[in-house]
């Protein structure tokens, strides 16, 4: 006899912001192609390893368009010769003199030690050799005394090993890699462009690697609005004020004509995902799972079945709408799809100690141990749920790229594990948000609280001062926008890129890194770099830019407890 099965949807979210420094300048981060080599690559890897697997993979679409361009210069200079808009690239394949004036030697030394040292660059003793001269792994903050007499092929190295560390696990035994790491040190350069190769092939075939497993109906995609803002704070400012009553919010009152602004989002975003994969998605993951009422009711009108987000969310609007929620009753409908009151559009709400449990938690254990533990939750949620197993799903969203580098081994064993394990299960089912919809009962929520999948509210974006003043500036350029599109002086090409611009600067990561709990490495370079976008935007438009933009908004504080790349979630 078959038994119930319970239905289980785990959903990664792939991510980077716009590190271009405006539309068309360098990248003043790595992190898209390197994220693309180590965890883009690696996710798609284990989904072709294990074709029974069904998961829910969502693309911002600002990074499907960042990895195209990256493809694209790799191709470039691989057959023209043609320079790339990253630095580090083009000291790697030689484009680009490496720096003689010592703190530009210092600032390259300094950007090859942004890895997870213990499992990036502790497990290869040719990469720790070039660093242990220097104090590794007590580096000084300041100069290191020997940095100044090391020649142009030990930064060469250095260099390389770098990239190395940053290669998936899945890319591990590629010829070149393999040559590399066997060589260890002195790499020429035409070994290095080996490796510059390797990344334009990988790169190049990321997005028709994950078409292909959509085609075969192995996973299901789903996007998030174009430039990843959130949605909710575009349509509303006293949005976050429901989760935090005692919010304080931007001097300006909101965010002028942001439900204009958050269709374009939407319907930009569209267009971009429909040329990468050739079908409009069934699904959006809004920014940070960033919901409200007034941006779930948006989604119907582009034909979106379903959003999801935070079990906070879940519990704060069952708070305001007068349910229970603690109760063993009600907590099983966390396990169901919700529905507004006339908003065909479904909201799923995730598992937040499942989703945590892998995005911190497991790092920490043995692979077999930690897949072990997260199968032993899912079989206690079945029982849970007991006789109505099947009008449930248990769903489990996280980001698809940021936590591995705190595993051994990019996590390779613990996620092999769990597909197997889940895959293997007589009584789990992997399935997807859309197949799901089909298959079990739909909850009423009177009411929607706003707020995202950190701590259930919007606290991470808006609230403190730095965060605030950010948005001020923001709606000051958008005033200055509007003004200057009404007036009609701009032909259309120039309010295109205008357009664009805009959409950069509403991104939801410039208010995320602001605060003086984040690293203050991290904070001052992307406060630089989201002042830069609004100055460009005046640029534009034809105007000077404000005086106030040359104010730092944010100076940072925290430890530095990865490289620089965001973590979402109970940090």
């Amino acid at each position: 006899m078959t038994q119930p099965r319970l239905k289980f949807v785990l959903c990664w979210h792939m991510h980077q912001p716009w590190y271009r420094e405006t539309l068309k300048g360098e990248f003043s981060l790595p992190w898209v192609y390197l994220h693309a080599l180590k965890d883009y690559s690696d996710m798609a890897a284990h989904l072709e390893r294990h074709p029974e697997m069904r998961a829910v993979v969502n693309f911002a679409p600002i990074l499907l368009e960042q990895l195209e361009d990256y493809a694209g210069q790799l191709r470039d200079w691989l057959y023209s010769g043609r320079r790339m808009d990253d630095p580090l690239l083009n000291h790697l394949a030689g484009t680009r003199p490496l720096p003689r004036d010592a703190h530009g030697r210092e600032q390259l030394f300094r950007a090859c030690l942004r890895a997870h040292a213990p499992h990036m660059i502790d497990p290869y003793p040719a990469y720790r050799a070039l660093l242990e001269p220097l104090g590794y792994p007590d580096i000084p903050a300041d100069t290191p005394p020997l940095l100044e007499y090391l020649n142009d092929q030990y930064l060469l190295d250095l260099l390389t090993w770098y990239h190395l560390a940053w290669l998936g696990h899945s890319l591990r035994d590629h010829p070149a890699v393999k040559r590399l790491m066997n060589k260890g040190r002195h790499f020429q350069s035409n070994e290095r462009r080996s490796l510059l190769q390797l990344f334009a092939d990988v790169i190049t075939e990321i997005p028709g690697r994950y078409r292909r497993l959509a085609e075969k109906g192995q996973i299901e995609l789903s996007m998030t609005p174009y430039s990843h803002p959130i949605v909710p704070l575009l349509l509303d400012f006293n949005s976050a004020r429901c989760a935090l009553p005692g919010c304080r919010l931007p001097n300006h009152s909101g965010y002028p004509g942001g439900e204009k602004r958050a269709w374009w989002q939407m319907q930009h975003g569209l267009a971009v995902f429909e040329r990468f994969f050739g079908f409009r998605p069934r699904g959006v993951w809004l920014s940070e799972g960033g919901v409200s009422e007034e941006a779930v009711a948006l989604l119907p009108q582009f034909g979106i079945d379903w959003t999801a987000s935070g079990e906070g969310v879940w519990h704060n609007s069952r708070s305001v709408s007068e349910l229970p929620h603690n109760t063993p009753d009600t907590r099983q409908e966390l396990f169901s799809p919700h529905q507004l009151p006339e908003v065909p559009t479904r909201l799923f709400f995730r598992d937040d100690g499942l989703a945590d449990l892998i995005g911190f938690e497991y790092q920490h254990w043995h692979a077999e141990d930690a897949v072990a533990d997260f199968m032993r939750h899912l079989h206690n949620i079945r029982d849970f749920l007991g006789d109505k197993v099947e009008e449930h799903v248990v769903t489990v969203i996280l980001d698809g790229e940021n936590a591995w580098e705190y595993y051994p081994h990019n996590a390779w064993h613990f996620l092999e594990e769990l597909y197997s394990q889940v895959t293997a299960s007589p009584v789990i089912e992997a399935t997807t948000f859309s197949e799901a919809l089909a298959r079990t009962r739909i909850v009423t929520l009177p009411r929607l609280c706003p707020g995202s999948w950190v701590y259930g509210s919007f606290s991470t974006w808006i609230g403190e001062d730095d965060k605030n003043r950010a948005w001020d500036l923001l709606v000051e350029a958008k005033l200055a926008y509007d003004k200057v599109i009404a007036s009609g002086r701009l032909d259309a090409a120039r309010q295109r890129e205008a357009e664009l611009q805009l959409a950069v600067c509403e991104g939801s990561d410039w208010f995320w890194w602001f605060g003086d709990y984040n690293p203050s490495e991290s904070v001052q370079a992307f406060d630089r770099l989201f002042r830069q976008q609004l100055h460009h935007l005046y640029e534009l438009l034809d105007l000077t830019p404000p005086a106030s933009l040359d104010q730092p908004i944010s100076v940072g504080g925290g430890q530095a407890a990865n490289a620089g790349t965001m973590r979402r979630g109970h940090e």
